[in-house]
């Protein structure tokens, strides 16, 4: 986690924003395309002349989203419909895509659930199924595709994490968790590649309109029962700060206060607010 509180400000080794095109000269693998925000950040990715593969889980949701798409102008895009939740389904999809020798010059790590319930209610096999989404098959493309962004000396990561990632939560704790790796593993490599030609964004959002709460339970969780952010306009933030470089995009003024407020709360107090809003 950062010291400093997430803005839209560009790491210090980030070149100056270039169209898009000079960037994707390859192609964008986007995982959770089909909806929600994934489905948004494909429509910016395709708005600006983007070639997209598009992974998900429902193979009719993921072909009707795709169709949904502006056609590139180099080859269509290319739904791909796998569980990332089967072990070994990323490092099968990275290899799928260095066989059909497709260069991936931006990777967007979306597809992530969430179960709602205390640890010992949850049924172990969705948790383990979660965690291998969230974690283990972001972090095997991850280390897939990285290596050949690095040697062309080009490309964009953009993992989806989530305002969870900061504080711990009561009844969602392994999702909670999961996204605090993914910030953390972000920031890392971010580092790690700093001055290579290739960004690293994580993209915090905060409770959002995308059928998440309903699909997990967390509907019962109070923090899903104000405002909620659109898809849309969590897109368009993540999209613009993984563009300028940007290391950590917090979308929304509220949720950026939120962040800061979370350091200055000591930890068991936190958890325990946590689990008032997620009775």
């Amino acid at each position: 986690m950062s010291d400093s509180l997430p803005t839209d400000q560009a790491a210090p080794d980030a070149a100056p924003t270039p169209p898009l095109h000079a960037v994707t000269t390859g192609i964008t693998l986007i995982t959770g395309a089909s909806g929600g925000i994934g489905f948004e950040l494909a429509k910016l990715f395709a708005a600006d002349g983007a070639r997209l593969v598009l992974v998900a889980r429902d193979e009719a949701r993921l072909r009707s989203a795709t169709a949904m798409l502006p056609a590139p102008t180099v080859g269509p895009h290319i739904p791909i419909a796998i569980d990332l939740a089967r072990p070994g389904a990323a490092r099968d999809l990275a290899a799928r895509i260095g066989r059909d020798g497709l260069t991936v010059d931006t990777l967007v790590n979306n597809a992530g659930f969430a179960t709602y319930g205390a640890l010992v209610e949850t049924d172990p096999d969705e948790t383990t199924a979660m965690l291998m989404t969230n974690v283990l098959a972001l972090t095997e493309l991850t280390a897939g595709i990285l290596p050949g962004m690095v040697a062309r000396g080009r490309g964009r990561v953009l993992n989806v994490a989530s305002t969870a990632a900061f504080l711990p939560g009561p009844r969602m704790a392994a999702y909670y968790a999961s996204k605090a790796y993914v910030l953390s593993f972000s920031e890392a490599i971010a580092e790690e590649v700093a001055g290579s030609g290739v960004t690293v964004t994580a993209l915090c959002p905060g409770p959002t309109r995308t059928g998440f709460a309903d699909r997990s339970g967390a509907h019962r969780s109070r923090a899903f029962q104000g405002g909620l952010a659109t898809p849309g306009a969590v897109a368009r933030a993540g999209y613009a700060g993984m563009r300028r470089g940007t290391r950590v995009v917090v979308p929304g003024v509220t949720n950026r206060l939120a962040v800061a407020s979370v350091r200055l709360v000591p930890r068991r107090l936190l958890t325990r607010l946590v689990s008032l809003i997620q009775p």
